[in-house]
């Protein structure tokens, strides 16, 4: 896929390819202990992404996906990697999804609730990420609970312990992970949504969006976005089905 000018100019104006990390969802990414620098399969696909443009790559970290989109009204960006939302897709072109994570709860152990479709009453308060794809989920769909924010997914674990809260929601494997650490605390089975990733760029930006769709279902078939989350010991995400072939128009 060698790309056009038109291409360029969208996803890489000025010459770099400016590439939105999000370290609030240490399924995409993570922090190299040694290092700091930025692993994971988002990493790996922006630096194949910046191969394949022959352009310097620059990643712009943040630690929460709302942060993420809120830095778009400041031309921060030019290709992101965030979560399929509808709220998001006014400002916002996204692919088909590379990636599918579920999102769940964690609540104390000694809590009654055993499943996920138990929290929406009245009087169960739940701690989100601002922004994040599960908090504009439950945004939409809980009726009855209270969503308690902050300003990262870290922050809302440490609110749901420290203000007694009734759970938090989250993604499963960083939820685990925490869980597993913490005595006290267990992540209820099931999910409240399955959380699609995909490859965002502003809207706008048509010839570039067209490119990254292309770029992500290759990325898919070739197993590069498997194998990257295995590197990243990340076995639990599952890679995206490739996306339906789009049928022809009438004549």
């Amino acid at each position: 896929m060698h790309p056009s000018a038109d291409v360029l100019a969208d996803l890489a104006p000025g010459g770099r390819l400016r590439v939105a990390i999000n370290f609030g969802n240490p399924v995409l990414v993570q922090k190299d202990p040694a290092t700091g620098a930025p692993r994971g399969v988002s990493a790996e696909l922006a630096v194949e992404l910046g191969r394949r443009l022959g352009v310097a790559l620059e990643l712009v970290p943040f630690d929460a996906a709302g942060k993420v989109v809120a830095a778009l009204a400041q031309g921060a960006w030019d290709v992101a990697f965030l979560a399929r939302d509808p709220g998001r897709a006014t400002e916002i072109l996204f692919t088909t999804p590379y990636l599918v994570i579920e999102g769940t709860y964690l609540v104390r152990e000694e809590a009654a609730f055993r499943a996920v479709d138990e929290l929406d009453r009245p009087g169960v308060r739940i701690a989100v990420g601002k922004g994040a794809a599960y908090d504009l989920f439950l945004t939409r769909t809980l009726q009855q609970a209270t969503l308690v924010r902050s300003e990262t997914s870290a922050g809302a674990v440490e609110r749901f312990l420290a203000e007694g809260l009734e759970a938090a929601a989250g993604v499963r494997n960083p939820l685990c992970e925490f869980a597993g650490s913490h005595p006290g605390v267990r992540v209820l089975p099931g999910r409240f949504t399955a959380i699609e990733q995909a490859v965002a760029t502003p809207r706008g930006r048509p010839a570039g969006h067209r490119y990254l769709e292309a770029f992500i279902e290759e990325q898919k078939a070739s197993g590069f976005v498997a194998g990257a989350l295995a590197r990243s010991g990340q076995r639990d995400a599952v890679v995206a089905r490739p996306a339906e072939p789009t049928l022809p128009g009438p004549p």
